[in-house]
């Protein structure tokens, strides 16, 4: 047997977010984008509700609202 490797917990956490990272599909990103449309909730806490962060949020609006729909 060889000698174990130790990794850092900075490494295993990075590791660990890495494989569990929530993936959205195009509707997904609509529905959220459609919904800080409405005004009825403020941005933050929809992406409180969504667990996204809100320059995604404002990231997946620009590239709604640039028509590249399919990039983003």
């Amino acid at each position: 047997m060889g000698p174990k490797t130790r990794k850092s917990p900075e490494s295993v956490v990075r590791e660990i977010k890495r494989r569990t990272r929530r993936k959205f599909n195009s509707e997904e990103k609509i529905r959220i984008i459609l919904e800080g449309l409405k005004g009825e909730d403020s941005i933050a806490a929809i992406c409180r509700r969504e667990g996204i962060a809100s320059s995604l949020y404002y990231k997946w609006s620009k590239s709604f609202f640039e028509g590249s729909l399919f990039s983003f």
